[in-house]
């Protein structure tokens, strides 16, 4: 991956899931890894350990909670040593399982409240943390450096696990795109739009039996006929790191296997 060796990249979220995929992405090319745990921290030890195997050029893990603003500025000074911080991934967020968009009893003012400390203020107080570390970097390569928002087809559709999810994922995008304007040039800004992931957080929440029909589901439904893993979005989350993607800033890009297009009806395989 262009110009990805020795750079330096903080991925908060990064123990598990989306994150973890991610760091062992940029870790295979050479990076210099910040990652970040909430409360898994043996997990995210884990992740550390593959990184380095992988061949991240030095990992640190540190622990923080992303809604709040010293921890964030914790997380920045992380990378304090290395004197300047490439690429901020900020991958961490929540949710509240409301499937029923209908049912307004579903969810309460604290509910959206702490989806969006979490999904929207929590990057913005990551940004603001390390912005002088970014600007470090742009100073020191020339290249600006790259912050990319982990958000949600459910930010752009206003479908997924909760209406306070997909509204504060909606108010992600668009800081997206104020960011990438007030940053610019010396920051692009970009997010990443998901749709299903087939992580621990389906089977965390409704346990492997369920996870296996929406998996099959989505694949049935989906124009392209996958259920996405991490790895697969990591790869494109990995190109708003690196230098293929540097005229490109303030885009927030869909990568769903199709479900924004609605369902679809395959013709079956030839034999």
């Amino acid at each position: 991956m262009a110009n990805i060796n020795e750079k330096v990249a903080l991925i908060t979220g990064s123990a598990t899931g989306l994150g973890a995929a991610t760091a062992l992405k940029l870790a295979g090319d050479g990076a210099r890894l910040i990652l970040n745990y909430s409360k898994s921290k043996s997990e995210c030890e884990a992740t550390a350990h593959a990184c380095l195997a992988a061949g991240a050029t030095e990992v640190r893990v540190v622990q923080g909670n992303v809604a709040l603003d010293q921890d964030c500025r914790h997380l920045a000074a992380a990378a304090q040593e290395w004197g300047r911080l490439d690429i901020l991934v900020n991958n961490a967020g929540t949710t509240k399982h409301a499937p029923n968009h209908a049912d307004m009893d579903a969810l309460e003012t604290d509910d959206f409240l702490h989806l969006y400390q979490v999904n929207t203020i929590g990057p913005f107080l990551m940004i603001r943390a390390a912005k002088p570390l970014l600007l470090a970097a742009y100073e020191a390569t020339g290249l600006a450096s790259s912050v990319v928002m982990i958000s949600s087809i459910a930010g752009v559709m206003g479908i997924g696990s909760s209406v306070a999810y997909a509204a504060s994922k909606g108010a992600l995008n668009t800081m997206t795109k104020s960011l990438a304007r007030a940053l610019a040039p010396a920051i692009r800004v970009n997010a990443v739009c998901p749709g299903f992931i087939d992580t621990r957080w389906f089977t965390d929440a409704f346990g492997d039996e369920t996870t296996a029909r929406i998996r099959e589901n989505v694949k049935n439904q989906v124009p392209l006929g996958v259920a996405s893993g991490p790895e697969d979005i990591a790869e494109t989350v990995a190109f708003f790191c690196n230098s293929a993607s540097r005229h490109v800033t303030g885009e927030t890009l869909i990568v769903d296997a199709g479900l924004h297009l609605g369902a679809t009806i395959r013709a079956p395989a030839r034999a």
